[in-house]
């Protein structure tokens, strides 16, 4: 689906949402009458520091009002911008920021759904989709939070050895199938249903903390992660 596509599936004509570069920003209204705050990037975006930093910006302006309307971040983009500029500049602080934005402005009562519709990778991935409450995809997105050939040269292993746990350990693997065992993206929509619907079903659903690790637990593509995560609070407020 094309971004005017979402946007026509999702709100129809009710919406001003606009195109400024590649950052869009603006309003929609659901066939329920439920409005939401949509912002996000298109066309295969490299998220630098003044992409993150105005993001930011609209985010937090979110968070400071008394609205209480979630916030539909669209995401096609593909990596943070590696150029030396953005890196002399502080570019994992930016991005650090426009996270810790996301979740200021969930602290705030404002819901934040990602939507993944293309692509995305590494730092501008984790500061966005997975900095959202809850991340859904369409068909056809390509997320990555590090492929292969990359890791293999962080984490010094062979590729063959990463190719080959690849095909059994999700979190080694690229790919939005592998995102969704491990409980990264929550569901992945149906095109042919009108969004609308899809998207007010989930804003209706109970809050209850992160969900991810009881999903990636359920769907068997982190069986560890969870109880791990719970052993370490209960440690952690055992004598608190």
């Amino acid at each position: 689906m094309t971004l005017d596509d979402i946007l026509a599936s999702l709100f129809g004509d009710a919406h001003d949402v606009a195109l400024d570069g590649d950052s869009l920003s603006g309003r929609g209204t659901l066939p329920q009458g439920g409005v939401v705050h949509v912002l996000g990037f298109a066309h295969r975006a490299e998220l630098g520091v003044d992409q993150a930093i105005a993001l930011a910006g609209r985010v937090l302006d979110i968070a400071r009002t008394d609205d209480g309307l979630p916030i539909l971040f669209l995401i096609d983009s593909s990596s943070q911008r590696m150029s030396r500029r953005d890196e002399l500049m502080g570019l994992s602080e930016y991005l650090a920021h426009l996270a810790k934005a996301l979740l200021f402005a969930e602290q705030a009562g404002h819901r934040s759904v990602g939507l993944l519709y293309g692509g995305s990778a590494a730092g501008a991935f984790i500061a966005s989709a997975l900095a959202c409450g809850v991340l859904v995809a369409l068909p056809g997105a390509h997320p990555e939070v590090m492929d292969l050939p990359s890791m293999s040269r962080v984490t010094k292993l062979p590729l063959a050895v990463l190719q080959e746990k690849a095909k059994t350990t999700p979190v080694f693997a690229p790919g939005m199938e592998n995102l969704v065992l491990a409980g990264a993206i929550a569901e992945v929509w149906d095109p042919a249903r009108p969004l609308s619907g899809q998207l007010e079903a989930l804003l209706a659903q109970p809050t209850a903390g992160d969900p991810r690790g009881a999903l990636g637990k359920a769907r068997g593509g982190r069986t560890k992660a969870l109880d791990i995560a719970e052993r370490v609070v209960a440690l952690a407020t055992a004598h608190g």
